[in-house]
């Protein structure tokens, strides 16, 4: 199924101050991406924004809410040519109940271009699992094939590779 065609790892993720992991180098997220790059040969294309730069956790989260209430959609780095993909994973860490409203400013960005295309959520966090992310991407790109998500809790993402490993064999990876 997944396998056909080019694949891409979409995400945004958050280092720094976290919760339940303490101040980390390298975000939740983008391990998690890194494992699917590494097991599936993907290319990533990473959500970067510098607006939550430095912030600690308690402050971070008061803004994310801010943001997500307000419906702001803050800017990104970068641009990626989506035509040359078949299948696009999209993660990012769950912050109040969904994903961070930088993604939703990708989603509306590249919205007409997941069309037809294999759409793979997953999230990283610390008890709301998927949230309402894969129904976030479902109405994102209405003409994509969005498939069963997989979350994984982000204090496991530094020793529990093998439950990324299970979840793309099961995708056919």
């Amino acid at each position: 199924m997944a396998k056909e065609g080019k694949t891409l790892v979409v995400f945004f993720s958050h280092a720094g101050d976290n919760y339940a992991v303490g101040d980390i180098e390298v975000g939740n997220t983008k391990m998690v991406a890194d494992y699917i790059t590494e097991l599936t040969g993907a290319e990533q294309f990473e959500i970067v924004t510098h607006k939550y730069d430095g912030m600690a956790y308690t402050p971070l989260i008061n803004l994310a809410k801010e943001e997500a209430q307000k419906g702001e959609l803050p800017d990104y780095e970068g641009e990626i040519d989506l035509s040359k993909y078949d299948t696009v994973f999209i993660g990012g860490p769950v912050w109040w109940g969904t994903y961070p409203q930088v993604m939703f400013t990708f989603f509306k960005k590249y919205a007409d271009d997941m069309k037809g295309k294999t759409v793979i959520p997953f999230t990283t966090h610390e008890g709301s699992g998927l949230a309402n992310c894969v129904e976030v991407v479902k109405n994102a790109f209405p003409e994509a094939n969005v498939t069963k998500g997989f979350s994984l809790y982000g204090h496991e993402v530094r020793t529990e590779k093998k439950k990324v490993e299970k979840w793309l064999n099961g995708l056919g990876y």
